[in-house]
């Protein structure tokens, strides 16, 4: 017998022996009425195999790895025939019966007074299942099914995330990111849907982020997880016209930031900024739900009132919520140095002349900066101009804000800097007119300060606040801060600007719009 031969014996042994385990384990649910009877069941089962399938570590691994396969072959199959089940749940039968062995022999090794097994199986388990998917797309292709995988992931989740097992649960879902990290929608685009489906679980959503009051890192895995579907969605979305399966992917990420602002509006406020680094600016609506999230435990005042004077709202002194370090946004560089030494002393003037040339990166146009530098340079500096502005004692208004190192580069950006390279820097700004805090404050300053000094960049102001604000709601509330701002007081002379004589009945339109459509805020009839 040659060595081949003794190999695909062994392999063939094995493989009946995991038809033979899982046909009994599956006769062994049907009869059992409750879980503690599944339990009693399942220590007798184990024993009476601990010498063959889960004698070992490696026999276990194996275990998991034919399983898997023979799950998803029979999803396959299923799928297949002529007439298919009458019964979606008949598709899961198999999937869910090893799902069940295998958090079963995780759980009891982490019962034991060792739980180190645990750390094995979980991620042996999901890893199996990463690699048979990745695998599996490649030979299928536009054949692939999900289906499985996406069972497999979620009751494996369900079971692995009980309150019983309240006490490991950080780790439980460290792993399970882990795995989808892995099978991201780049790496694995035929099970982009799926993914998202798992992510979006109210379940996985909830273990994730409530763990972020416990252990800290818990949120950025799931900030991670979404900056992972953008990316995917980015060269998309960047096209006039999308095809009808990205249209499918894009509303499911809406629904997602939806739910987010909803329920978990603090982890939303936390993960802006690099929310914004990766969403193309013509998906106006995603960016706005995003901004539109404030804290549960405030209630911002209806923005759109005339009366409305924002320097007398305390949250108006108070930053924001945030996950990142305003002092890291911009790496360690010749540019961050140059930037540090301008705003402490307003010198070199050559600085503001060559702040151009070290934001672009290629001469193509519609992709002619770095948009990700871009936002932290316009953040960097409004943070710095904020804490030079509290030194003095004073609050940001039209007076402190001006003739300043700071104000000195906003400027810089709108009269040098073209065409694309002006939106960009206004919708940096933009990104930063949430709910009631220091940034929107000086933000929302700068905007109306930039109106009535720049000459050149009036009308460009004017569309970005427009876009944002006939986009469907929700509207960030700094938005209809600074639009209300400009388009009523006289100080600005909106109404006698030449682009908005030109366009006045559309613009007109708008202004209409402005006093109707936003009645309603916050729940209350104004």
């Amino acid at each position: 017998m040659t060595a081949q031969q003794s190999c695909n014996d062994m392999y063939n042994g094995i493989q009946e022996k995991t038809a033979n385990l899982l046909w009994e384990w599956g006769k062994i649910l049907q009869s059992s009425r409750n879980e503690m009877e599944i339990d009693q069941k399942f220590n007798i089962f184990v024993h009476t195999n601990r010498n063959g399938i889960f004698k070992s570590v490696e026999m276990i691994s194996e275990f998991f790895r034919i399983a898997t396969q023979m799950c998803v072959k029979n999803v396959y199959q299923l799928l297949n025939k002529d007439k298919a089940p009458p019964r979606r749940e008949n598709y899961y039968v198999m999937c869910d019966s090893f799902i069940k062995l295998v958090s079963l022999l995780i759980k009891k090794n982490a019962h034991s007074a060792n739980p180190a097994p645990q750390l094995k199986l979980l991620p042996m388990i999901l890893n199996t299942i990463a690699g048979r998917l990745l695998q599996d797309q490649e030979e299928h292709g536009i054949h692939f099914h999900q289906l499985p995988y996406h069972r497999l992931i979620i009751i494996l989740f369900l079971e692995m995330t009980q309150e019983d097992m309240a006490i490991v649960n950080y780790e439980v879902v460290f792993e399970f990111y882990q795995m989808l990290r892995i099978v991201r929608p780049s790496a694995a685009p035929g099970f982009c849907y799926a993914w998202l489906e798992i992510v979006a679980h109210r379940v996985f959503m909830h273990r994730v982020l409530v763990a972020t009051s416990i252990r800290q890192g818990a949120g950025m895995m799931y900030c991670t997880l979404l900056i992972l579907l953008f990316e995917f969605l980015h060269p998309f979305l960047r096209n006039t016209e999308w095809a009808p399966p990205v249209i499918m992917l894009y509303k499911g990420t809406l629904k997602v930031l939806l739910v987010l602002v909803h329920d978990f509006p603090e982890f939303l406020c936390d993960y802006h900024y690099r929310f914004c680094d990766e969403i193309p600016p013509n998906c106006i609506q995603m960016r706005n739900i995003i901004l539109s999230a404030y804290p549960m435990n405030m209630i911002p005042p209806y923005p759109l009132s005339l009366n409305l004077d924002v320097d007398l709202i305390a949250e108006m002194s108070l930053p924001p919520r945030t996950a990142i370090h305003f002092e890291a946004i911009i790496p360690s560089s010749k540019l961050k140095k140059d930037l540090d030494a301008y705003l402490e002393a307003q010198a070199p003037v050559t600085f503001l002349s060559e702040l151009r040339s070290n934001i672009q990166v290629v001469n193509e146009l519609g992709s002619r900066y770095d948009t990700k530098m871009m936002n932290a340079v316009v953040l960097y500096v409004g943070t710095k101009a904020i804490a030079h502005i509290r030194a003095k004692g004073q609050t940001p208004n039209m007076t402190t804000i001006a003739h300043s190192a700071h104000m000195d580069i906003f400027q810089n950006f709108a009269v040098d800097f073209d065409c694309e390279g002006r939106a960009l820097f206004l919708n940096a700004i933009a990104n930063q007119l949430r709910y009631p805090n220091s940034h929107t404050h000086y933000f929302s300053c700068c905007l109306l300060y930039l109106f009535a000094e720049a000459v050149n960049i009036k009308e460009q102001i004017t569309r970005v606040l427009f876009e944002r604000f006939l986009a469907e709601r929700p509207i960030p509330w700094g938005i209809l801060v600074t639009l209300n701002k400009l388009v009523h007081d006289p100080v600005y002379k909106f109404w006698t600007q030449e682009f908005v004589v030109r366009c006045k009945q559309d613009i007109g339109n708008v202004a209409r719009i402005i006093a109707t459509r936003h009645r309603i805020y916050n729940g209350q009839q104004i």
